[in-house]
């Protein structure tokens, strides 16, 4: 699929975004190993979680999939699949899948995916569980896991990754003591808030998380899943740039690991507004507004890195038109995603005239620049495919992306919603 893009202005009106991903993820394992049946809304129905949907399925859990978002799903009865757990290009399905299966007892499975996923690292996560007593047979995929009494433990994290905890956490659920991480600085705590709200000891304090196992098997449950930030990001950023814009973006999920893209267009100078707070299973959420906004430079490190780990190519587009050099730095772990998004960002805003210049763990971009339209390629990235989308909309002339069918992995009606806010992109698919 190709799409053509055309500069666009006035872009206005409320859209809803997809189902939180992390969220969405983390809510359909907890389901598939509780007992009974689980209610799920406004679930994310995108490649990303086709995959872990595939893979419960063949482990014998029932998932009825409803058009609306709403999904059931009975659990708590995990079997030996009949071949391998396909997980495609998804890391978080593989690595929540290894901690849900380390301590399931009787089921032995075999998991695997895309050339991309077998590249991604696995070590950080069979690591610790195999400090845990798992049966894991090598390092990377396809690899076999033996579901094993487990124990618990204490460890520190080698990094700070809401995917590594989540899994140890999956398996402290079956182990015989409480497990104790140390992160090493913030990550994405959908995991601990999920699991409080169905009725888990998960106690939190600083960097420090203690799962105490339950008595008995989690029941079933009832979950809401809000909007996705990163999904977010992309109609918020077309909006700061667009002229004459004005989009509100309601019931999205701020949970404040994960806004790192909204406090950088604060410090950006961008007319946005958080309005109507409140939370939904322990998450909270807001309706996000912004406007036509005038942007400055600014320089991101450390643990903002991973509050935002997902917004990065985004947020490159809307550094190409600050005032100033913006610089990133300490986000090496953008070179292991679905592409190296350093190495293919810097390609590809390169072609539409950005002056971006690639580090080892980062990059620095030097705006404003009046970008022109290209032929752009997404790599095969969600992502990329996204944010080249929104530098289309405010380039002169025309721009085309190649292999923007990737955006399906999770955002598959992007095209409909940036059409009925009055953006110009035609699809070779339509």
């Amino acid at each position: 699929m190709n799409w053509i893009i055309r500069s666009s202005n006035g872009l206005r009106g409320a859209v809803n975004v997809p189902g939180d991903k992390s969220i969405s993820h983390r809510a359909l394992m907890h389901a598939a190993l509780a007992q009974g049946t689980s209610r799920i809304t406004n679930f994310l129905q995108a490649g990303v979680t086709e995959a872990m949907l595939r893979c419960v399925r063949a482990l014998g859990v029932e998932v009825e999939v409803k058009p609306d978002g709403d999904i059931r799903v009975s659990g708590g009865q995990l079997r030996s699949p009949a071949g391998p757990l396909e997980c495609g290009n998804s890391g978080a399905t593989i690595r929540m899948l290894l901690g849900a299966l380390a301590g399931y007892r009787g089921v032995t499975s075999t998991l695997t995916g895309s050339a991309g996923l077998r590249r991604r690292p696995m070590k950080r996560v069979t690591e610790p569980l195999r400090l845990m007593g798992a049966d894991i047979d090598v390092d990377t995929p396809p690899l076999t896991i033996r579901g094993q009494p487990l124990r618990g433990i204490e460890y520190t994290l080698p990094v700070a990754s809401a995917q590594i905890k989540a899994a140890i956490l999956l398996a402290a659920l079956h182990a015989n003591d409480s497990t104790t991480i140390h992160e090493p600085g913030p990550s994405r705590d959908h995991s601990e808030r999920l699991l409080r709200s169905i009725g888990v000891t998960v106690i939190s304090k600083g960097s420090t998380v203690v799962l105490t196992p339950p008595d008995r098997p989690v029941s079933a449950f009832e979950a809401a899943v809000p909007g996705d930030i990163s999904s977010a990001a992309f109609i918020l950023a077309a909006a700061a740039l667009a002229p004459h814009s004005a989009v509100t973006i309601p019931a999205v999920g701020v949970n404040d690991t994960r806004t790192g893209l909204l406090d950088a267009l604060i410090q950006m100078g961008a007319a946005i507004r958080l309005e109507n707070r409140r939370e939904i299973n322990g998450e909270p959420i807001a309706d996000v507004s912004i406007t036509t906004s005038d942007l400055r430079s600014i320089s991101i490190g450390g643990d903002w890195v991973v509050r935002m780990i997902d917004e990065f190519p985004i947020f490159a587009v809307l550094a190409t038109q600050a005032q100033g050099e913006t610089s990133v730095r300490d986000a090496q772990e953008l070179r292991v995603k679905e592409s190296d998004r350093i190495a293919a960002l810097t390609l590809e805003l390169r072609k539409l005239g950005a002056q971006i210049e690639d580090r080892p763990d980062g990059f620095c971009i030097a705006g404003p620049t009046r970008l022109r339209g290209a032929v752009v390629d997404s790599h095969g990235d969600h992502r990329l495919a996204m944010s080249l989308a929104v530098a289309g909309l405010i380039a002169d002339g025309e721009t085309t992306i190649t292999h923007a069918e990737a955006h399906r992995e999770s955002f598959p009606n992007f095209v409909e919603l940036m059409r009925n806010l009055g953006s110009q992109i035609q699809s070779d698919a339509d």
